[in-house]
């Protein structure tokens, strides 16, 4: 795995559509690589969270309540809502493979956010982009 987050695959992540190749860098370069094998908890639902992350390769599936929701992919992503509120985690993440992710710590995302205020602003609009998304959804 490399040393350095690719912006490339930043840039594939729908939350961070709208942001430009200098703010992609910005954030690429706090990610951390960390890997996971197969049938590993990567996240557990109630629990704090404190990282962002960013699927490179692999797949896990995300459970609620114990029944899986949804499987992710590369350039999946995962986290931001408990890195954003402080708030437990709304389900959880279990590598159905071996994965190879990049991680964002809580405190290095907000330091982002502060320092730099139009990356906020967009990640905003993502947010409630995704938010409406899934209200509706729950209407059809």
């Amino acid at each position: 795995m490399a040393d350095r987050c690719d912006t490339d695959l930043l840039a594939q992540v729908p939350l961070f559509a709208e942001l430009s190749r200098r703010e992609l860098s910005r954030i690429a370069a706090v990610a951390k690589p960390v890997q996971f094998r197969a049938g590993a908890v990567i996240v557990e639902e109630g629990s704090l969270g404190g990282r962002f992350f960013v699927l490179q390769s692999g797949t896990a599936k995300v459970q609620t309540s114990g029944r899986t929701r949804v499987t992710l992919g590369p350039g999946s992503y995962f986290g931001e809502l408990s890195v954003l509120d402080g708030q437990p985690r709304s389900a959880s993440v279990i590598a159905t493979d071996s994965i190879e992710a990049w991680s964002i710590a809580e405190f290095n995302f907000r330091a982002l956010l502060k320092q730099y205020p139009s990356l906020a602003v967009k990640l905003l609009g993502a947010l409630s982009a995704r938010l409406r998304a899934a209200e509706g959804s729950l209407v059809s």
